[in-house]
């Protein structure tokens, strides 16, 4: 593959517009992004991190070429474009903190990210520091634990931008990227960079730059802790990012992956962009598949739910029933609710052809109930209280609410069919709603009690476990607690518990709520401290500097902890997770209840 010139030589003139994102820098003094948003909305979001001195325009040929499958965002790092200047002891996560804050106000829970010399340094860091907001990484152009002559020549230009402006580095990184005389082919790329090196902000570029020269060996211990497929590409004519760089960094990565471009040189997505756009396109079809079912399933758990038993009878008055909790309401004038049914299901031909149908609402002491009717018993209405509604279909006793429908009309989706009933009767008890979300069982009258005490906890806290290990905090004395925080968000704050995760170097995965008690106040007269407690799991690695420590379940010293009310939570968590059932602790830290939430049978639509 030889380089030549991109087939368009104009390549901002049809990007969009820019738009700016304020956020605050690490100091707190107000700052802005400015980035361009191309692409297919609702695709998979692939960021672009461009290099020093360049702009988001630079990805021009990318965002063509790519634009049609996915929903790219092209951002001006700190001191390029129109984004503000970065601190003067700028550090990488300077740079990589404003993605994590562009991706919070754009509502985009993961993305690819792609970054070119320094962008590839930013991205790596992004991926390395917020791996749970990261699906992949591709990394052109990097460099990596230079030589000593490289690191050398690339701190003595650093040097001299300090003290001679930027002239005469952009002249000769021209020369560095493109060849000295510029070949023919490469003269309108050529000529395109250095018109973005002219219009940069001299200021954000020898910041920029003097972290660019001291950052080649950042991410060289933390590199084995890169979960996400990462794809490390430059060209065999690039002298500075050298292709034994991108062979070092995909082999310290456990997804690691190298490849080298023949002929091409460091600025190879201006320069040879097919070869770049293709082995791009390659990358994100392995890292963003054209749909992953179980993943959609798995999200489509997180919704909150209630649990329904859904009875009819069939011609020969044979009662058939099954738990689901695809139920929803429809209309109320006329009444209609609705229902789903896997085509796959073996009541489906029943269903399907019933004349009606009842939906019961269960209560949340009916969970043996849902366990039935999710079944494959033989008799399940001998099993559980019923009656027969005014629509002439059973209705499970005691739930918290019923409806007795006829048939309005059966609706085709895809693999389901949508069963919608015409309400002729229904009821209503002050019973509690039983509720499922993401595999469990979940108690609605124990959530709100639980929460209603306080509008403003004091303190929240967490359990996570990796791996059979649970992650306490030094707290400097000798002892040890877990990661707690005054309120549960947000991340900025460090006050609060997502902050302190963030300063252990991890983002946490809450699960479910684990323990809520109350602890006397010391002042006389002084309401108690609230204290809640999560369970669940975390991303990234856990920083030992700021005191981090993941200790094995069986390992616990709880003679370390820092009161008996942790003592006893501890115990509590790991006793319910060797026999694999949890439940949730309300009381006082001496004497309280812990009330079951989770059931062996999920409820399902068939």
């Amino acid at each position: 593959m030889s380089e030549s010139r991109p087939p368009e030589s104009r390549l901002s003139e049809t990007l969009p517009e820019s738009r700016a994102l304020a956020y605050a820098a690490r100091d707190g003094a107000p700052a802005s992004l400015s980035y361009r948003r191309a692409g297919r909305p609702g695709a998979p979001v692939v960021l672009l991190i461009h290099g020093v001195g360049m702009a988001g325009e630079a990805w021009a040929p990318q965002i063509e070429a790519l634009a049609e499958r996915y929903d790219l965002i092209a951002l001006d790092m700190p001191g390029h474009g129109g984004s503000s200047l970065p601190p003067e002891d700028a550090r990488l996560s300077d740079y990589a903190d404003p993605i994590i804050a562009l991706m919070d106000a754009l509502a985009i829970p993961a993305a690819v990210l792609i970054g070119h010399s320094m962008g590839a340094l930013v991205a790596l860091e992004t991926a390395l520091s917020h791996p749970a907001r990261v699906r992949g990484v591709a990394a052109l152009n990097a460099v990596f634990c230079r030589s000593g002559a490289q690191r050398d020549a690339v701190l003595a230009r650093a040097e001299s931008l300090a003290q001679e402006g930027p002239t005469a580095s952009h002249e000769a990184a021209i020369g560095r990227w493109f060849g000295t005389p510029v070949p023919e082919p490469l003269e309108a790329s050529a000529a395109r960079v250095a018109a973005l090196l002219a219009a940069g902000d001299p200021v954000g570029y020898a910041r920029t730059y003097a972290l660019f020269a001291r950052s080649d060996a950042a991410h060289r211990d933390r590199l084995p802790a890169l979960t996400v497929p990462a794809l490390f590409m430059t060209g065999d004519g690039d002298p500075n990012s050298t292709p034994a760089m991108s062979q070092a960094m995909a082999a310290l990565a456990p997804r690691g992956q190298a490849e080298v471009l023949a002929g091409a040189r460091h600025m190879m997505n201006l320069t040879a962009p097919a070869a770049v756009n293709a082995r791009l396109l390659a990358f994100l079809d392995e890292v963003t598949p054209a749909f992953d079912t179980k993943a959609f399933r798995q999200a489509l758990g997180s919704f909150l739910t209630g649990v329904t038993v859904v009875t009819t009878r069939d011609g020969a008055g044979e009662m058939r029933g099954f738990t689901a909790n695809s139920f929803s309401s429809v209309s109320l004038d006329p009444p209609l609710i609705l229902i789903c049914l896997a085509r796959t299901a073996s009541s489906f031909p029943v269903f399907s052809a019933a004349q009606g149908f009842a939906v019961s609402v269960l209560a949340a002491d009916q969970k043996d109930v849902s366990a039935l009717f999710a079944s494959k018993s033989p008799d399940k209405f001998a099993g559980a209280p019923w009656h027969l509604g005014p629509a002439g279909n059973p209705v499970i006793a005691d739930a918290s609410a019923w409806f007795d429908c006829t048939r309005h009309e059966v609706v085709e989706a895809g693999d389901h069919v949508i069963l919608i009933g015409h309400v002729r009767g229904f009821g209503a008890t002050p019973a509690a709603p039983l509720g499922y979300c993401r595999g469990a069982y979940v108690d609605f009258a124990l959530g709100q009690q639980a929460l209603a005490t306080r509008d403003e906890p004091a303190r929240v806290g967490a359990i996570l476990e990796s791996d059979g290990a649970v992650l306490l905090v030094e707290d400097g004395k000798g002892g040890l607690d877990l990661p707690t925080g005054a309120c549960l968000e947000p991340a900025g704050n460090p006050r609060s518990l997502r902050g302190a995760l963030a300063r252990l170097g991890i983002e946490g995965e809450l699960s479910f709520l684990f323990a809520v008690f109350e602890t006397p106040a010391a002042v006389k007269d002084a309401p108690p401290t609230v204290s809640i407690y999560y369970r669940g799991g975390f991303a990234g690695t856990p920083r030992a500097a700021a005191g981090a420590r993941l200790v094995p379940l069986e390992a616990i010293d709880f003679a370390r902890l820092p009161d008996e009310a942790t003592r006893a939570m501890l115990a509590r968590y790991v006793r319910e997770r060797r026999e694999d059932t949890f439940g949730i602790y309300v009381g006082d830290a001496e004497r309280g209840r812990v009330h079951a939430l989770a059931g062996a049978v999920p409820p399902t639509t068939a």
